[in-house]
Protein backbone atom coordinates (compact mmCIF):
# COMPACT_ATOMS: atom_id res chain seq x y z
CA UNK A 1 0.00 0.00 0.00
CA UNK A 2 1.24 3.82 -0.62
CA UNK A 3 0.33 6.53 0.98
CA UNK A 4 -1.47 8.62 -1.74
CA UNK A 5 -3.60 5.36 -2.15
CA UNK A 6 -4.27 5.69 1.84
CA UNK A 7 -5.04 9.47 1.37
CA UNK A 8 -7.77 8.33 -1.55
CA UNK A 9 -9.35 6.22 0.07
CA UNK A 10 -10.05 8.81 3.05
CA UNK A 11 -11.05 11.34 0.68
CA UNK A 12 -13.60 8.93 -1.07
CA UNK A 13 -14.86 8.23 2.66
CA UNK A 14 -15.49 11.83 2.72
CA UNK A 15 -12.40 12.79 4.93
CA UNK A 16 -11.24 16.81 4.51
CA UNK A 17 -7.50 17.71 5.59
CA UNK A 18 -8.65 18.21 8.99
CA UNK A 19 -9.95 14.24 9.27
CA UNK A 20 -6.69 13.38 6.88
CA UNK A 21 -4.67 15.27 9.07
CA UNK A 22 -6.23 13.63 12.59
CA UNK A 23 -6.28 9.67 10.91
CA UNK A 24 -2.97 9.71 10.01
CA UNK A 25 -1.35 11.40 12.70
CA UNK A 26 -3.27 8.61 14.90
CA UNK A 27 -1.57 5.71 12.76
CA UNK A 28 1.93 7.70 12.25
CA UNK A 29 1.73 8.07 16.05
CA UNK A 30 0.69 4.47 17.05
CA UNK A 31 -2.16 6.16 18.58
CA UNK A 32 -4.81 3.94 20.59
CA UNK A 33 -8.44 5.93 19.29
CA UNK A 34 -8.90 6.51 22.59
CA UNK A 35 -5.32 8.29 23.46
CA UNK A 36 -7.07 11.36 24.47
CA UNK A 37 -10.56 11.31 26.95
CA UNK A 38 -12.11 14.07 24.68
CA UNK A 39 -10.92 12.40 21.48
CA UNK A 40 -13.89 10.66 19.77
CA UNK A 41 -15.01 9.94 16.04
CA UNK A 42 -18.39 11.31 16.61
CA UNK A 43 -16.93 14.80 13.70
CA UNK A 44 -15.88 12.19 11.06
CA UNK A 45 -18.15 11.87 8.16
CA UNK A 46 -20.45 8.80 8.84
CA UNK A 47 -18.63 7.07 5.93
CA UNK A 48 -15.33 7.36 7.25
CA UNK A 49 -16.83 6.53 11.00
CA UNK A 50 -17.69 3.33 9.71
CA UNK A 51 -14.80 2.21 8.05
CA UNK A 52 -12.54 3.13 10.51
CA UNK A 53 -12.48 -0.22 12.33
CA UNK A 54 -11.41 -2.01 9.40
CA UNK A 55 -9.21 0.33 8.18
CA UNK A 56 -7.24 0.83 11.60
CA UNK A 57 -7.13 -2.99 11.74
CA UNK A 58 -5.54 -2.88 8.30
CA UNK A 59 -3.09 -0.24 8.98
CA UNK A 60 -1.61 -2.53 11.58
CA UNK A 61 -1.37 -6.07 10.00
CA UNK A 62 0.78 -3.90 7.31
CA UNK A 63 3.87 -4.76 9.43
CA UNK A 64 4.10 -6.94 12.80
CA UNK A 65 6.38 -8.18 15.12
CA UNK A 66 7.52 -11.69 14.78
CA UNK A 67 10.32 -11.77 16.39
CA UNK A 68 12.51 -9.55 18.57
CA UNK A 69 16.40 -10.25 19.63
CA UNK A 70 17.56 -7.36 21.88
CA UNK A 71 20.87 -7.10 21.67
CA UNK A 72 23.49 -5.65 24.79
CA UNK A 73 23.87 -2.27 23.48
CA UNK A 74 20.06 -1.37 23.83
CA UNK A 75 19.75 -2.01 20.09
CA UNK A 76 16.78 -4.66 19.21
CA UNK A 77 16.69 -6.65 15.69
CA UNK A 78 13.16 -7.11 14.52
CA UNK A 79 11.97 -9.31 12.18
CA UNK A 80 8.59 -8.21 10.93
CA UNK A 81 6.01 -9.88 9.26
CA UNK A 82 4.26 -8.09 6.70
CA UNK A 83 0.38 -8.56 5.06
CA UNK A 84 2.11 -10.77 2.15
CA UNK A 85 3.08 -13.12 4.45
CA UNK A 86 6.95 -11.72 3.42
CA UNK A 87 9.54 -10.36 6.20
CA UNK A 88 11.75 -7.61 6.37
CA UNK A 89 13.95 -6.12 8.90
CA UNK A 90 14.22 -3.40 11.48
CA UNK A 91 16.37 -2.34 14.21
CA UNK A 92 15.61 -0.41 17.59
CA UNK A 93 18.55 1.47 17.83
CA UNK A 94 19.56 3.12 20.81
CA UNK A 95 18.49 7.34 21.75
CA UNK A 96 15.14 6.84 20.25
CA UNK A 97 15.97 6.02 16.96
CA UNK A 98 14.76 3.25 14.43
CA UNK A 99 16.72 1.65 11.35
CA UNK A 100 13.62 0.74 8.79
CA UNK A 101 13.70 -1.66 5.46
CA UNK A 102 12.34 -0.17 1.96
CA UNK A 103 12.64 -3.34 0.01
CA UNK A 104 12.61 -6.68 0.64
CA UNK A 105 16.15 -8.09 -0.01
CA UNK A 106 18.36 -5.65 -2.68
CA UNK A 107 19.64 -5.57 -6.28
CA UNK A 108 22.72 -3.45 -5.58
CA UNK A 109 24.86 -6.89 -4.35
CA UNK A 110 26.89 -5.34 -1.81
CA UNK A 111 29.81 -8.43 -1.45
CA UNK A 112 30.10 -8.40 2.20
CA UNK A 113 25.76 -7.98 2.98
CA UNK A 114 23.90 -11.04 3.41
CA UNK A 115 21.03 -9.19 2.19
CA UNK A 116 22.23 -9.19 -1.22
CA UNK A 117 22.96 -12.80 -1.70
CA UNK A 118 19.48 -13.08 -2.75
CA UNK A 119 18.83 -10.23 -5.00
CA UNK A 120 15.67 -8.00 -4.93
CA UNK A 121 12.34 -9.90 -4.23
CA UNK A 122 9.88 -6.59 -4.00
CA UNK A 123 9.74 -2.83 -3.22
CA UNK A 124 7.99 -2.24 0.26
CA UNK A 125 5.66 0.30 -0.75
CA UNK A 126 5.15 3.79 1.57
CA UNK A 127 2.88 2.82 3.73
CA UNK A 128 5.00 -0.10 4.31
CA UNK A 129 8.06 1.55 4.80
CA UNK A 130 6.05 4.47 7.72
CA UNK A 131 4.69 0.79 9.28
CA UNK A 132 7.76 -0.22 10.67
CA UNK A 133 7.95 3.12 11.91
CA UNK A 134 4.96 2.88 13.75
CA UNK A 135 5.36 -0.62 14.96
CA UNK A 136 8.75 0.55 15.99
CA UNK A 137 6.50 3.20 18.00
CA UNK A 138 4.64 0.50 19.53
CA UNK A 139 7.69 -0.59 21.84
CA UNK A 140 9.88 2.37 22.34
CA UNK A 141 9.18 6.20 21.53
CA UNK A 142 11.10 6.92 18.37
CA UNK A 143 12.55 10.31 17.40
CA UNK A 144 15.56 9.42 14.42
CA UNK A 145 14.07 7.56 11.23
CA UNK A 146 17.23 5.78 9.40
CA UNK A 147 16.69 4.50 6.09
CA UNK A 148 19.87 1.73 6.19
CA UNK A 149 17.74 -1.32 6.34
CA UNK A 150 17.25 -3.95 3.95
CA UNK A 151 17.25 -2.46 0.52
CA UNK A 152 18.51 0.28 -1.97
CA UNK A 153 16.27 3.19 -0.74
CA UNK A 154 17.31 4.97 -4.09
CA UNK A 155 15.90 2.16 -5.78
CA UNK A 156 12.28 2.40 -4.40
CA UNK A 157 12.34 6.29 -4.36
CA UNK A 158 9.15 7.22 -5.23
CA UNK A 159 8.35 5.27 -2.15
CA UNK A 160 10.56 6.44 0.16
CA UNK A 161 10.09 9.93 -0.38
CA UNK A 162 6.27 9.59 0.13
CA UNK A 163 7.32 7.95 3.52
CA UNK A 164 9.43 10.75 4.27
CA UNK A 165 7.13 13.32 3.30
CA UNK A 166 4.68 11.58 6.20
CA UNK A 167 6.99 11.05 8.42
CA UNK A 168 8.37 14.28 8.32
CA UNK A 169 4.83 16.43 8.93
CA UNK A 170 2.45 14.24 10.22
CA UNK A 171 4.44 11.95 11.97
CA UNK A 172 6.66 14.84 13.94
CA UNK A 173 10.44 13.46 13.26
CA UNK A 174 12.57 16.33 12.84
CA UNK A 175 13.99 16.71 9.20
CA UNK A 176 17.34 15.82 10.23
CA UNK A 177 16.29 13.13 11.81
CA UNK A 178 15.01 11.41 9.06
CA UNK A 179 18.73 9.60 7.03
CA UNK A 180 18.35 8.95 3.61
CA UNK A 181 21.51 6.22 2.95
CA UNK A 182 22.15 5.34 -0.30
CA UNK A 183 25.06 3.33 -2.68
CA UNK A 184 24.68 6.69 -4.49
CA UNK A 185 22.40 7.41 -7.60
CA UNK A 186 22.08 10.54 -9.40
CA UNK A 187 18.40 9.99 -9.15
CA UNK A 188 18.55 10.24 -5.67
CA UNK A 189 20.04 13.53 -5.08
CA UNK A 190 18.50 15.16 -7.79
CA UNK A 191 14.62 14.34 -6.04
CA UNK A 192 16.24 15.26 -2.79
CA UNK A 193 16.80 18.32 -3.58
CA UNK A 194 13.49 19.47 -4.59
CA UNK A 195 11.84 17.48 -1.32
CA UNK A 196 9.75 19.85 0.96
CA UNK A 197 11.06 17.02 3.60
CA UNK A 198 15.17 17.22 3.16
CA UNK A 199 16.42 14.72 4.99
CA UNK A 200 19.78 14.20 6.02
CA UNK A 201 21.75 12.06 3.33
CA UNK A 202 24.33 9.04 4.46
CA UNK A 203 26.38 7.95 1.66
CA UNK A 204 27.85 4.46 1.75
CA UNK A 205 30.99 4.67 0.49
CA UNK A 206 33.33 1.82 1.81
CA UNK A 207 36.33 2.43 -0.51
CA UNK A 208 37.95 5.44 -2.26
CA UNK A 209 38.79 3.60 -5.32
CA UNK A 210 36.94 3.14 -8.15
CA UNK A 211 37.84 -0.36 -9.52
CA UNK A 212 37.57 -2.19 -5.60
CA UNK A 213 34.14 -0.14 -5.58
CA UNK A 214 32.95 -2.20 -8.20
CA UNK A 215 33.76 -5.42 -6.81
CA UNK A 216 32.58 -4.42 -3.37
CA UNK A 217 29.27 -3.06 -4.75
CA UNK A 218 28.68 -4.81 -7.93
CA UNK A 219 25.34 -2.78 -9.06
CA UNK A 220 25.95 0.38 -7.37
CA UNK A 221 25.92 3.01 -10.61
CA UNK A 222 29.41 3.57 -11.70
CA UNK A 223 30.34 6.97 -10.26
CA UNK A 224 33.76 7.99 -9.38
CA UNK A 225 34.28 8.01 -5.37
CA UNK A 226 35.41 11.69 -6.28
CA UNK A 227 32.02 12.68 -7.91
CA UNK A 228 30.47 11.20 -5.17
CA UNK A 229 31.59 12.61 -2.44
CA UNK A 230 31.37 16.03 -4.71
CA UNK A 231 27.61 15.52 -5.14
CA UNK A 232 26.76 14.15 -1.59
CA UNK A 233 28.27 17.63 -0.21
CA UNK A 234 26.77 19.68 -2.52
CA UNK A 235 23.40 18.41 -1.17
CA UNK A 236 25.04 18.71 2.64
CA UNK A 237 24.91 22.26 2.03
CA UNK A 238 21.49 22.45 0.35
CA UNK A 239 20.01 20.66 3.14
CA UNK A 240 22.10 22.14 6.49
CA UNK A 241 23.38 18.98 7.91
CA UNK A 242 26.55 17.02 7.86
CA UNK A 243 26.95 14.22 5.48
CA UNK A 244 27.68 10.85 6.69
CA UNK A 245 29.78 8.45 5.07
CA UNK A 246 29.57 5.19 5.58
CA UNK A 247 32.82 2.95 5.52
CA UNK A 248 32.18 -0.74 6.35
CA UNK A 249 35.55 -1.70 7.73
CA UNK A 250 36.51 -4.90 6.05
CA UNK A 251 39.91 -6.52 7.44
CA UNK A 252 42.57 -6.52 4.75
CA UNK A 253 40.44 -4.97 2.19
CA UNK A 254 39.61 -1.22 3.18
CA UNK A 255 41.68 -0.68 5.93
CA UNK A 256 45.28 0.04 4.58
CA UNK A 257 47.32 3.10 4.44
CA UNK A 258 46.44 3.97 0.91
CA UNK A 259 43.14 3.90 2.07
CA UNK A 260 43.72 6.17 4.84
CA UNK A 261 45.34 8.49 2.45
CA UNK A 262 42.44 8.46 0.11
CA UNK A 263 39.70 9.16 2.47
CA UNK A 264 42.24 12.46 4.19
CA UNK A 265 42.38 13.50 0.25
CA UNK A 266 38.67 13.27 0.01
CA UNK A 267 36.74 14.97 2.52
CA UNK A 268 39.48 16.98 4.44
CA UNK A 269 38.46 20.75 4.83
CA UNK A 270 34.61 19.40 4.19
CA UNK A 271 31.49 19.29 6.51
CA UNK A 272 31.71 15.42 6.62
CA UNK A 273 31.47 12.87 8.92
CA UNK A 274 32.81 9.22 8.67
CA UNK A 275 31.22 6.72 10.19
CA UNK A 276 33.39 3.75 10.58
CA UNK A 277 32.08 0.40 11.39
CA UNK A 278 33.88 -2.89 11.66
CA UNK A 279 32.33 -5.38 9.63
CA UNK A 280 29.42 -8.17 11.06
CA UNK A 281 30.30 -11.22 10.30
CA UNK A 282 28.21 -12.87 8.61
CA UNK A 283 28.67 -17.02 7.74
CA UNK A 284 29.61 -18.02 4.78
CA UNK A 285 30.85 -14.61 3.34
CA UNK A 286 34.69 -14.23 2.72
CA UNK A 287 35.32 -11.35 4.80
CA UNK A 288 36.57 -10.56 8.25
CA UNK A 289 36.18 -8.31 11.03
CA UNK A 290 38.98 -6.02 12.47
CA UNK A 291 39.82 -6.14 16.06
CA UNK A 292 38.69 -3.21 18.09
CA UNK A 293 41.84 -1.87 18.72
CA UNK A 294 42.95 -1.82 15.21
CA UNK A 295 39.64 0.16 14.45
CA UNK A 296 40.06 2.74 16.82
CA UNK A 297 44.06 3.07 15.87
CA UNK A 298 42.81 3.91 11.98
CA UNK A 299 39.79 6.34 13.59
CA UNK A 300 42.55 8.27 15.62
CA UNK A 301 44.72 8.46 12.64
CA UNK A 302 42.24 9.73 10.93
CA UNK A 303 40.64 12.30 13.49
CA UNK A 304 44.20 13.75 13.60
CA UNK A 305 44.45 14.42 10.36
CA UNK A 306 41.24 16.32 10.05
CA UNK A 307 39.04 13.78 8.83
CA UNK A 308 35.99 14.05 11.34
CA UNK A 309 35.74 10.10 12.31
CA UNK A 310 33.15 8.32 14.65
CA UNK A 311 34.06 4.29 15.15
CA UNK A 312 30.74 2.93 15.69
CA UNK A 313 29.74 -0.46 16.83
CA UNK A 314 27.62 -2.39 14.41
CA UNK A 315 24.12 -2.86 15.58
CA UNK A 316 23.27 -5.92 16.95
CA UNK A 317 26.54 -7.59 16.57
CA UNK A 318 26.03 -9.49 20.08
CA UNK A 319 22.76 -11.47 18.49
CA UNK A 320 24.56 -12.29 14.77
CA UNK A 321 22.11 -9.32 13.46
CA UNK A 322 23.55 -8.13 10.32
CA UNK A 323 21.55 -6.82 7.96
CA UNK A 324 19.67 -9.92 6.23
CA UNK A 325 19.98 -12.40 8.91
CA UNK A 326 17.08 -12.77 10.51
CA UNK A 327 15.50 -12.99 7.52
CA UNK A 328 17.71 -15.46 5.89
CA UNK A 329 17.10 -17.53 9.19
CA UNK A 330 13.26 -17.25 8.47
CA UNK A 331 13.61 -18.11 5.31
CA UNK A 332 15.44 -21.52 6.43
CA UNK A 333 12.87 -22.41 9.14
CA UNK A 334 15.39 -21.41 12.04
CA UNK A 335 14.25 -19.46 14.52
CA UNK A 336 16.44 -18.11 17.86
CA UNK A 337 14.57 -16.45 20.29
CA UNK A 338 16.57 -14.74 23.04
CA UNK A 339 15.91 -12.72 26.12
CA UNK A 340 16.83 -9.28 27.16
CA UNK A 341 20.59 -9.46 27.19
CA UNK A 342 22.03 -6.86 29.99
CA UNK A 343 23.40 -3.52 28.57
CA UNK A 344 27.14 -2.77 29.23
CA UNK A 345 27.80 -0.72 32.35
Amino acid sequence: MRVTELRQRLQALGAQPLHLQRVLREWTHALPPDAHKRRNDDFLPLALRDALPALRTELAGLATLREQHPGEDGSSRLLVGLHDGQAAEAVLLPRDGVCVSTQIGCAVGCAFCMTGTGGLVRQLGSAEIVAQVVLARTLRPVKKVVFMGMGEPAHNLDNLLEAIELLGTVGQIGHKNLVFSTVGDERAFEALAQMRVKPALALSLHTTKADLRAQLLPRAPRIAPEELVERADAYGRLSGYPVQLQWTLLQGVNDGDDELEGIVRLLHGRRMVLNMIPYNAVPGLPFERPSWEAAADIARRLYRRGVLTKLRHSAGQDVDGGCGQLRARAEDGVSVVRGPARRRA
